[in-house]
């Protein structure tokens, strides 16, 4: 092999190794962050989610009236919230509103009908934003979710969800059971999947042992040379 061919061999070996060290530092990075973005998940999406199938709610909406809106301050005053800015604090201010509900779905129900010939299959219940009764913006406005529930507005029907499991405590305003699980699936699948590619190849190129063991468990088909030994 002449100097330039070996110069040449040696310069492909270095661009492979360094791409292979640089492979390898966005696959442990990947991992790394894999790890605290499905742990972050947990709480924000995971969990309010499996909360919300578990609610087992109606899926198509149902006639709700607001009969009351209290708007309270202080920390003993909102032992609840229909809307909470923030799941991971106490509110200081909060709205509590609540709400008759009829099970007689939402399209059926027209302007020009009496309400009193509505018949309420629950009264006086609390209403909620959503399962956890709080989120964080630009989806969730609390100030909004007031003036379009509460407010003025008390005594006008809206669509509503109640839970089926809880049917006397669990009213809210927002629900898809389609959005609900494919966030559950995504927030799950996404961070294990990245993490178990990104540990399966750097164990394959950085731990022997992984190879051989793999080895361990394939077919081996024998070579023309084998073959002839055993016939002989």
């Amino acid at each position: 092999m002449s100097v330039i061919d070996e110069k040449a061999s040696l310069t492909l070996i270095s661009i492979a190794e360094t791409a292979k060290f640089y492979t390898s530092l966005c696959l442990g990075t990947t991992a790394f962050l894999s790890v605290f973005a499905f742990l972050f998940l947990i709480p924000f999406v995971v969990d309010p989610a499996i909360t919300s199938l578990l609610a087992d709610y109606e899926p198509e909406p149902v006639t709700c009236i607001g009969t009351q809106h209290i708007y309270a301050e202080g920390i003993s005053n909102c032992s609840w919230a229909s809307c909470r800015e923030g799941c991971t604090r106490e509110a200081t201010r909060c709205h509590q509103i609540y709400v008759n509900y009829s099970k007689m779905p939402f399209h059926q129900y027209r302007p020009t009908m009496p309400l009193h010939s509505i018949h309420w299959d629950v009264q006086d219940t609390r209403f909620l934003i959503n399962t956890e009764g709080c989120g964080y913006p630009p989806s969730v406005n609390c100030s909004e979710f007031a003036r379009q529930y509460g407010y003025q507005t008390a005594g006008t029907p809206f669509p509503c969800y109640y839970s089926r499991v809880y049917p006397e405590m669990q009213v809210v305003a927002r629900y898809s059971w389609d959005d609900t699980l494919r966030h559950l699936v995504l927030s799950i699948t996404i961070p294990n999947i990245l993490f178990a590619a990104s540990i399966g190849v750097l164990s394959y190129w950085y731990c022997p042992g992984c190879g051989r063991s793999c080895q361990k468990y394939m077919h081996h088909f024998p070579t023309e040379e084998e073959d002839f030994d055993e016939n002989n």
